[in-house]
């Protein structure tokens, strides 16, 4: 939803309209057959363009090929918040703009070794939630929370959802009978996870037991951050990433040089074709163990939940 406000806000910053232009979000049914399905679609319907797509399997090669066709025609495609192998299917889209996810996972890790350490606990188990382990960005993010945390932590599983917001809580539900006591932190790899996360640990009454670690502000997040049932949140900005989007979109298919320059200024050279959309670490407030020195300025904005709050409603959201 805040992508899609994103996408809106660059409809009219950028005047897709007077160009001639139209923007809307589309859907598949968080499947890797819907989501070819719906390439094979755009492929039928000469009035699109421009496509911006989140790859629902990073290493899918029908996925790339049917995106690859897409170019083919002439349509402009580039990936946005999650990424294709770049390895093997670079070529499949021209741009790619999101999060930097490993840098996130190591965020997340940071953050969540600082509450651990702060208690005393030096040592102990985790487990990863997410709507799938095999997406580019659910995958980058768990493996840079693993590295930042380090050997001295272990981890006891990851446990993908696809997207089913009652297996999402059922998968928290089975981490805690599984693992019990060897658990020190939960993590929530995609935005949903936090709340489902943060509803059984309240269910279960084991919330002082446990470090609750998530990417992401869905608006039920957040009001788990202010009950106290939620220790940090690293944040993306979709808004931006629906944004940039358009704007990008727009300039390859008008042939703006300027702007693609502006963008990916390192066209051709390695990772010259990813536009990184920041991150935010936030903190329930300044009493927080974690603190902003143990993050790159450059790269992460650390902020309190309330200063947070106050960029959400400058933007009218209720999420990020």
């Amino acid at each position: 939803d805040t992508c899609n406000a994103g996408l809106m806000e660059g409809a009219k910053e950028f005047n897709i309209e007077a160009a001639g232009f139209t923007v809307a979000m589309d859907k598949a049914n968080f499947t890797v057959e819907g989501q070819i399905d719906k390439l094979r679609q755009y492929a039928t319907e000469p009035e699109i363009i421009g496509i911006a797509i989140s790859p629902f399997e990073a290493d899918n090669k029908t996925i790339a090929d049917e995106m690859r066709k897409l170019q083919e025609q002439g349509k402009k495609v580039i990936t946005v918040d999650a990424d294709l192998n770049r390895e093997r299917f670079r070529d499949a889209r021209s741009f790619y703009i999101g999060t930097d996810n490993s840098v996130g996972g190591r965020a997340l890790g940071t953050a969540a070794r600082a509450v651990l350490q702060s208690k005393g606990i030096t040592s102990g188990g985790y487990v990863q939630f997410a709507g799938s382990t095999v997406n580019d960005n659910a995958r980058n993010r768990m493996n840079g929370v693993a590295e930042a945390l380090g050997k001295e932590y272990t981890e006891l599983d990851r446990m993908p959802d696809n997207g089913n917001h009652q297996k999402a809580h059922d998968n928290v539900r089975t981490s805690l009978d599984n693992h019990g006591d060897k658990i020190a932190v939960l993590f929530g790899i995609w935005a949903y996870n936090a709340p489902a996360i943060a509803d059984v640990v309240a269910q279960r009454k084991v919330r002082d037991k446990l470090t609750i670690a998530t990417f992401d502000a869905a608006s039920n997040a957040i009001k788990a951050m202010h009950e106290g049932n939620v220790d940090v949140m690293v944040v993306q900005n979709p808004f931006d990433m629906g944004r940039q989007s358009v704007r990008l979109l727009k300039a390859m298919v008008t042939g703006d040089e300027a702007t693609l320059k502006a963008m990916y200024p390192n066209q051709g050279q390695p990772d010259g074709d990813v536009y990184t959309t920041g991150l935010r670490v936030v903190v329930s407030s300044e009493g927080s163990p974690v603190k902003p020195e143990l993050f790159d300025p450059k790269v992460v904005e650390f902020m309190t939940l309330s200063q947070f709050q106050a960029w959400l409603d400058k933007y009218g959201l209720k999420s990020s």
